[in-house]
């Protein structure tokens, strides 16, 4: 059984290392393009004022890599002599780790526990709202198109920056006040006729799409327009996620945690069972 790993280029290669030390025949197809943005002005003002917010929420890996990237040589960071009290926030156990190895230390960052149902922007919440307090400001770190513009669905959302804007909500509806700065760009990658081959032989050979983003999803639709997915099989890292496999015309899709262990489970189960449903064949949890 063949895996199709859809994240961007550096992601999707070490996924790729990762399930086929586990057993599987995995293969790289990214659907998504990452690049740092083309002004990175509002970058630096976030850096210069980084002491100014109570918190900082990352969206993802990348968003950590672009934002520290951009990080003046005498800027205050996030270690933990330093003197300000910022905190980092992450969504997750990959952004977590990104974090760590950019040099925040592990008192000064929050992020939903490893046995968490799910790892989103409703899980964070959970964790931070108590240190929102009335007039604190929050920065939220993301990513955007090429236009500038939030990107559609990075990470697991239904929609342009849903889980962010729900996230900036409750920092509003808690009397706190939100800024958004834009720290990488994503976009479609440049597809040669070899992914088109690749992409065209796993919608109906019984390859397992691996999709951790909706925008991936969208990438894919456009461009391969037209293309009937109704014999494909796609593992999804959250269930907004997997509603838009659904939407995309996938005939089987199955959702999982997004932890290596628990992709590795799920796809195992599907190996091992011959598993056919249009719902899921394993528990979020498992």
């Amino acid at each position: 059984m063949r895996v199709i790993v859809t994240r961007p280029e550096r992601e999707a290669q070490g996924w790729v290392l990762d399930l086929s030390a586990a057993g599987f025949d995995a293969v790289a197809l990214p659907l998504i393009k990452v690049g740092p943005v083309a002004d990175a002005a509002g970058l630096a003002r976030a850096w210069q004022r980084l002491a100014e917010y109570a918190g900082v929420m990352f969206v993802s890996g990348n968003a950590v890599e672009q934002f520290f990237a951009s990080k003046p040589a005498l800027a205050p960071g996030f270690g933990s002599q330093e003197a300000m009290k910022t905190r980092a926030w992450a969504v997750g156990p990959g952004t977590a780790r990104a974090l760590l190895r950019a040099g925040v230390a592990p008192n000064r960052l929050d992020a939903p526990p490893q046995d968490a149902g799910q790892f989103d922007s409703e899980t964070l919440w959970q964790g931070v709202s108590a240190q929102v307090r009335p007039g604190d400001r929050v920065l939220i770190v993301r990513g955007g198109d090429a236009a500038g513009g939030a990107d559609a669905g990075a990470g697991p959302g239904a929609g342009p920056g849903a889980g962010r804007e729900w996230f900036a909500t409750r920092v509003v509806q808690a009397g706190g006040r939100v800024e958004f700065v834009v720290a990488y760009q994503r976009g479609a990658p440049e597809f040669s006729s070899g992914a088109r081959q690749l992409a065209g032989a796993a919608a109906t050979d019984g390859s397992v799409w691996l999709f951790s983003s909706t925008q991936a999803l969208a990438n894919l639709s456009a461009w391969l327009p037209g293309k009937s997915w109704a014999q494909a099989r796609a593992v999804a890292t959250h269930p907004r996620i997997a509603a838009a496999a659904k939407r995309t015309g996938f005939g089987e899709v199955f959702e999982t945690r997004p932890t290596l262990p628990d992709v590795v489970a799920t796809l195992r189960r599907l190996a091992s069972a011959g598993v056919r449903s249009t719902d899921q064949c394993c528990p979020p949890t498992l």
